[in-house]
């Protein structure tokens, strides 16, 4: 398979061919960083784990050049810290027993131009070859402009596809910014309280993040878990950790649906919610 950077990688943790382990895929996440992955797609994950018939890939879309950097990683290059990344991915797949990892390498500048096809081309070819029923990226009130960038790009390459090759359903999840604010009616509720050691290992394998000050492992334990309690006001809880998703897969159903507009029917059911609560109580 060729991509638009030559850098670009199809690995898969079991030593299967790259390509055939990524024709058995049934469950795909189309990231922009390495770890956003494990942050947002564990229901994928869970759902491919240890399962003969069900697979879970990932796309990550750019290189990880930019990342923050202290410790002992403090003096690394963009060059070193690229390498560092993929490698903590290639840990976190073999860890997460997904069925196959795509490098495509693309800066995150290219990623947030929304003229620059090569990201589109490149997702719709994996698109194309993995066939995933169940498709997750990033959502679209995301605070990240790459996550924006990538999850823009994803619903392009899905477009481009024959609707008999589109996945059944697409979700767009939580990284910078969650999605407890939505209506309940609007979110998905994935529960993921499943090998809870698994979860924390998938985040945990990220050391240059981690060490590097953020405490991605914690917070995204800790949301999942907030989640999980605040769900529901009248009832014990369900479950022990849950990630919420919001269904994108109005937008690739009707090509002709705007992702601007159609975001912005979440936002306006969510500020008509808290609108009706205290004209209720006034």
């Amino acid at each position: 398979m060729k991509f638009s950077v030559k850098t670009a990688e199809l690995w898969a943790p079991d030593g299967t061919p790259a390509e055939e382990a990524l024709a058995r895929t049934t469950h795909m996440s189309v990231a922009a960083h390495q770890d956003d992955v494990e942050i947002m797609a564990l229901e994928g994950v869970l759902a491919g784990f240890g399962s003969a018939d069900r697979w879970f890939s990932a796309a990550i879309v750019t290189n990880g050049a930019g990342s923050a950097r202290s410790g002992i990683y403090a003096d690394y290059t963009d060059q070193e810290m690229q390498m560092v990344r993929r490698m903590e991915q290639k840990k976190a797949a073999y860890v997460g027993e997904y069925s196959c990892v795509a490098f495509l390498d693309h800066p995150s500048s290219a990623v947030k131009d929304g003229k620059n096809l090569n990201p589109t081309a490149d997702i719709a070819a994996l698109l194309a070859s993995a066939r995933p029923e169940v498709l997750y990226t990033h959502n679209l009130a995301d605070k990240h402009d790459t996550h924006i960038g990538v999850t823009m790009h994803t619903i392009r390459a899905v477009r481009s596809l024959p609707k008999a090759q589109r996945p059944k359903k697409i979700y767009g999840c939580e990284v910078w910014r969650d999605l407890d604010w939505m209506v309940d009616t609007d979110k998905v509720a994935f529960r993921v309280d499943e090998r809870e050691n698994v979860a924390m290992a998938l985040v945990g394998v990220f050391d240059s993040q981690i060490t590097g000050g953020k405490r991605y492992d914690l917070a995204t334990m800790g949301r999942r878990r907030a989640h999980a309690t605040y769900h529901e006001s009248h009832a014990v809880d369900a479950a022990q950790a849950v990630i919420f998703g919001m269904d994108l897969t109005p937008l690739i159903e009707d090509e002709a649906k705007d992702p601007g507009a159609y975001v912005q029917e979440f936002i306006a059911r969510f500020a008509e919610d808290v609108r009706a609560r205290v004209a209720k109580m006034s």
